[in-house]
């Protein structure tokens, strides 16, 4: 497997149909077109969490990050930068030109899904099976040591 940018990923530009499949991966995610019939816009429980031209070239796509991450995304990375007709606070655009290792957008497409579905009432949150990993600590309690059962 050939590197990029130094870590052991391919770097491949994302085709449109494998980031709509990415999005669509995730347990209550559903594609719309409120907009026009262009832009998709990936939801879950009416909440946005993806937003995409999928026949624009360069590929690119809007995802909500946490705000401290994504001013070091922006800094770090040319292909991403604050979202485009979004909250630039909280959304960045990532350019899907292959610059970036698919596994690293695949974990921000994921992280922007958990970002939604966090703040969703709890019993939508339930209902879709997602638990944050600060409520599955208190749920499990804490992990017994080694050799403690």
């Amino acid at each position: 497997m050939r590197e990029c940018r130094g870590l052991p990923l391919p770097c491949v530009g994302m085709t449109p149909d494998r980031l709509r499949a990415a999005c669509l991966e995730f347990t209550g995610a559903g594609e719309e077109f409120p907009f026009d019939e262009h832009i998709s816009v990936f939801k879950v429980a009416g909440k946005m969490f993806a937003l995409s031209a999928l026949g624009r070239r360069p590929l690119s796509v809007n995802l909500k990050c946490e705000p401290e991450l994504a001013v070091q995304l922006r800094s770090s990375y040319p292909a991403v930068t604050p979202g485009w007709h979004m909250n630039k606070r909280h959304w960045n655009t990532v350019v899907l030109d292959g610059s970036l290792p698919e596994r690293m957008v695949l974990d921000l497409i994921e992280d922007s899904y958990d970002l939604v579905v966090a703040g969703l009432p709890r019993a939508t949150r339930e209902r879709l099976g997602w638990k944050a990993l600060a409520e599955e600590n208190v749920t499990r309690g804490p992990a017994a040591p080694p050799g403690h059962t």
